[in-house]
């Protein structure tokens, strides 16, 4: 019979701080899963708009300006657009649009460098003059658009909603009547620095 030697308190403890560095390692591992699959997420990767599902699809949609000509998306491949089709700005409803408008600006305005990648698309007539508002594109309010716009009636009767549209014609997010334009340029923000 062989005797084992005696375990010395360095081997001890050497096994302790390797049995600990398991137990946390997939002990955090379990952890992150059970966040992950719960459906929590951090609040810097939750959209502050509706994510559409399905998503609109304006790919086959030409869109046309007020002057007749073509707005086409494949244009500028990599822009994204601010879609509003606000209800009649005529004088009651003048202020709301011109807040809307403004605020959009302002959203493009702090796109930075980026701001060249986001066109408004303002479907109708806008409630002020548009001058020194290039990002500001007005195309006809017509049935193929509205066709694409996901939750349009909804917003009837409520204030304007805003849609945002990925480069490619897909509808991906809608900012509810009455929506904070921070939401909107946070969103926006994120979509540009990833694309």
């Amino acid at each position: 019979m062989t005797d084992s030697p005696p375990v010395s308190p360095e081997t001890r403890r050497n096994r302790r701080t390797l049995i600990l560095l398991v137990v946390l390692f997939f002990g955090a591992m379990l952890a992150a899963g059970a966040l992950r699959f719960s459906g929590w997420r951090p609040d810097g990767m939750k959209n502050k708009g509706e994510m559409l599902s399905p998503y609109g699809d304006l790919r086959a949609y030409s869109p046309t300006l007020v002057n007749g000509a073509a707005y086409r998306w494949d244009a500028n491949p990599r822009t994204w657009r601010i879609v509003v089709v606000p209800r009649d700005c005529d004088a009651v409803r003048r202020v709301a649009c011109t807040e809307l408008l403004g605020s959009l600006d302002k959203v493009w305005r702090l796109m930075g460098r980026h701001a060249d990648r986001v066109h408004v698309l303002w479907a109708g007539a806008p409630p002020v003059s548009l001058v020194g508002l290039r990002e500001v594109h007005l195309i006809r309010d017509d049935a193929g658009l509205r066709a694409g716009l996901t939750g349009l009636d909804a917003s009837a009767g409520q204030g304007d909603a805003a849609w945002l549209v990925d480069p490619n014609g897909f509808v991906v997010l809608r900012y509810g009547p009455g929506f904070d334009p921070a939401d909107l340029r946070s969103d926006l923000g994120r979509l540009l620095r990833i694309n």
